[in-house]
């Protein structure tokens, strides 16, 4: 069993470490030990069935994108992720839907794809991308054997992994909340697997491959669902599968301990556990492991462990634009080291997940921080583009010599097609649908419907005792700081708002009433609406913040954007998609200085108004934000690797001339930027 496999390869560090860790490694053992049998004595004394949710999320296409944020969605359609079915042979010519394309034996190509059209194609109603994962549900339903197995493998000798279901169960459950009659189809299939699935993973874990090993709370997630709304008089398989999905999976709640937890780059430590749990994405998705297993176990410990281990990760690899750094596996606090986009939209997803688990505001504000920042600046404006690594400071995007990755080739941060690794080309469109889905969530009760994500949305959906709720949102959010919200409905009922932690000085106004101080509970502010129309005016100011950052560098904040010196650039086409012109491999370089200090106490906030009341489309692009900061700056001597990468900022630079004034930008729209500056002191 993999407790077996955990606990033999811990042993085998001890038996092989001399450089006198034996007493780290056997308190280890000693606490994996422990943990085991802690967990075995939870499943017999544990309550029965699920425990709540502190929040539940709303059904697919109840939340819809409205203003710039809708055009972003549109913006991403007409990109890559919408076509990708028309040229891109792992999904166009996809093994899920018949085809021979697929990337490795996870089998993960069609269903990461299928996982973010999904929320893509329900969002905008957009009729092509329907019925393309219209048919991709239907081949895969019409094709599960006799054994129950769904997938690639059927009638084939390829191996029968689990973990490439996962992203297809998501995207199947998605498209039961929007079309609820599927469900007759979907849930019965889901049935049959987890039967099947029940029985390999009693039979020694067949199935676990590594990946699966980390990667278990997904169909925990699956299940779940299941059990909530379609449990079928299922529930103690379902409960059982949940637990031997844990048991033969690795033991995160272990793995996000402080004891053993990294606190610096990876790539010359030793993994007490199995290597994986170190890999970046995996890390992302492992954010949601332990939520998943409070629902079945009750036990507080495994909230406790989830939220710690979150902090930790941010605390030791985070990064100024909400991510942490993991060019495959954690890279800590250095601004050169990357940030691959698959874990930039898992780790969105798992922190909407976490907060409705658990309720705690940070994962909202963390979240909302990635989205607006990290997310948009990985890929180009027109989102035909994506790297494979973003950097904090990147001064150029091409194929990198010397390269700065341990772990990943020199071509990693180009924006490309596929650059590295296809994973992220399938698996990125997730992100803005998944993050608009989960903007609004309800009271368990369903009495109260929240507002999480802050943002221009719609929402029609109804609470608790048939009440009818219609919200409107109007807001340039996060390029402005009011949001206009008007509600209908047909009953009273209680209205919720977050308001972020860098909010200062904001104000509510009812129905044209004067403003008043927020007053958030646990960062909600509570509206009681009344029937009928019902009017807010939020202001939601924020300060300029500095952000400390290795060897003597700062970031620059303002509300949920971080910001960065954006590089003038040069553009060189690498390569291009033969079937799809658009489709294409980007060189940047660098066409202008770069090596500057700031003088933090000189930041200024500049924000108008756009032209029109609405942001340039595509926003996140070099100069489109309606937002910027300036800073009083100087150029200094700053070291280069080649002309790839920078060196760590300068601790107390000198400066080289005369002071200047720069600009800096939203982060999400620079491709080229620097994001931690030295500093000096102008006056």
């Amino acid at each position: 069993m993999p407790q077996a496999r955990v606990l033999g390869e811990a042993a085998g560090v001890v038996a092989s470490n001399s450089d006198g860790t034996f007493t780290m490694i056997w308190s280890l053992l000693v606490s994996l030990i422990a943990s085991f049998a802690a967990r075995g004595l939870a499943s017999d004394q544990a309550p029965s069935g699920l425990a709540p949710k502190k929040f539940l999320n709303i059904p697919l296409g109840k939340v819809k994108p409205a203003g710039w944020l809708h055009d972003q969605l549109v913006v991403q359609t007409n990109g890559l992720a919408g076509h990708e079915h028309e040229f891109y042979d792992y999904v166009s010519q996809s093994d899920w839907i018949g085809g021979n394309s697929y990337y490795s034996n996870l089998e993960e190509a069609g269903s990461y794809w299928f996982n973010g059209m999904v929320p893509n194609g329900i969002l905008l109603d957009d009729p092509t991308i329907k019925s393309q994962v219209q048919q991709f549900l239907d081949y895969v339903l019409d094709h599960q054997d006799s054994t129950g197995w769904l997938g690639p493998e059927v009638n084939t000798t390829k191996p029968r992994y689990l973990w490439g279901r996962y992203p297809f169960f998501f995207g199947a459950i998605q498209m039961v909340e929007a079309n609820p009659a599927l469900a007759d189809r979907v849930v019965p299939a889901l049935h049959r697997f987890v039967a099947l699935a029940n029985k390999m993973l009693h039979n020694g874990g067949e199935g676990v491959d590594d990946w699966a090993a980390t990667r278990w709370e997904d169909f925990v997630m699956t299940l779940q669902w299941l059990y909530d709304f379609h449990p079928d008089e299922k529930e103690d398989l379902l409960i059982d599968t949940m637990k031997m999905l844990k048991y033969t999976g690795d033991p995160w709640e272990d793995v996000f301990n402080e004891q053993y937890f990294p606190k610096v780059a990876v790539e010359t430590l030793r993994n007490p556990f199995p290597v994986l749990t170190w890999h970046g994405v995996n890390m992302a998705e492992g954010l949601k492991a332990l939520p998943a297993t409070y629902r079945f176990t009750h036990n507080q410990s495994d909230l406790d462990a989830a939220s710690k281990g979150w902090d930790l990760l941010f605390q030791y690899h985070g990064r100024p634009s909400g991510i942490y750094a993991a060019d495959e596996y954690l890279a800590g606090l250095e601004a050169v080291r990357g940030t691959e986009l698959c874990l930039v939209v898992e780790t969105m997803f798992s922190g909407s997940f976490l907060y409705q688990v658990i309720g705690d505001p940070k994962f909202a504000d963390r979240v909302e921080r990635i989205t607006y920042n990290a997310l948009p600046a990985t890929l180009t404006g027109d989102m035909w583009s994506r790297q494979y690594l973003q950097q904090q400071n990147q001064i150029a995007a091409k194929n990198m010599n010397p390269n700065p990755f341990p772990n990943d080739g020199p071509y990693s941060n180009v924006f490309g097609l596929e650059p590295n690794y296809p994973c992220c080309t399938v698996n990125h469109p997730q992100g803005w649908p998944k993050f608009i889905s989960n903007a609004f969530v309800t009271t368990p009760d369903q009495k109260s419907l929240v507002h999480v994500y802050l943002g221009p949305f719609s929402v029609d959906t109804t609470l608790a005792n048939d009440n009818k709720v219609s919200v409107a949102v109007d807001t340039l959010y996060p390029f402005g700081d009011t949001l206009s919200t008007t509600i209908r409905a047909e009953k009273a009922f209680t209205y919720q708002i977050r308001i972020p932690s860098w909010v200062k000085g904001g104000t509510i106004a009812i129905n044209g009433g004067a403003a008043r101080p927020v007053s958030p509970s646990n960062g909600l502010h509570a509206v009681s609406v009344k029937p009928g129309t019902t009017k807010i005016e939020l202001y939601l100011p924020s300060d300029i913040t500095v952000e400390s950052r290795p060897h003597g560098s700062v970031a620059v904040h303002r509300g949920p954007l971080h910001y960065a010196f954006d590089i003038a650039r040069s553009s060189k086409v690498l390569a291009r998609n033969a079937q799809q012109p658009l489709a294409v491999d980007l060189e940047f370089d660098a066409t202008g200085a770069w090596q500057y200090a700031i003088d933090p106490a000189t930041l200024t906030f500049h924000g108008e108004a756009p032209k029109g009341g609405k942001p340039p489309s595509p926003v996140f692009d070099a100069g489109q934000p309606p937002f910027t900061i300036t800073a009083t700056a100087c150029q200094i001597d700053w070291a280069v690797a080649g002309d790839t990468f920078a060196a760590a900022p300068p601790t107390n630079p000198a400066c080289k001339g005369p002071t200047t004034n720069i600009t800096l930008w939203p982060f999400g729209a620079t491709k080229l930027r620097i994001g931690e500056f030295p500093t000096f002191e102008s006056t």
